[in-house]
């Protein structure tokens, strides 16, 4: 338990960012989960559809501080070369 007033603000505020993170980062994790399971069952309509969603969840990761924008770029590259792949079969 915080003895001071600004520890206990701190906690606070603590606590407000962890669940704005915790969002932002589950946001993020099911999207790309969602264009994975799309990338496997081999639906390539599906998956160039979600590429575009999941990207721009990645983008907004990037910019609330959830994900590096060097990790961000890795999984965008990973994710359309293996859209790009499934629709050229």
């Amino acid at each position: 338990m915080p003895n001071h007033k600004s520890a206990e603000k701190r906690e606070r505020q603590n606590a407000r960012r962890n669940a704005v993170n915790t969002a932002n980062r589950t946001r993020l994790r099911t999207e790309i989960k969602r264009l994975r399971a799309a990338l496997t069952s081999g639906n390539a309509q599906d998956a160039q559809a979600l590429l575009s969603q999941t990207v721009a969840v990645i983008d907004k990761a990037v910019q609330k501080g959830v994900l590096h924008r060097n990790t961000a770029a890795r999984h965008k590259s990973r994710l359309t070369v293996r859209v790009n792949s499934l629709a050229a079969k």
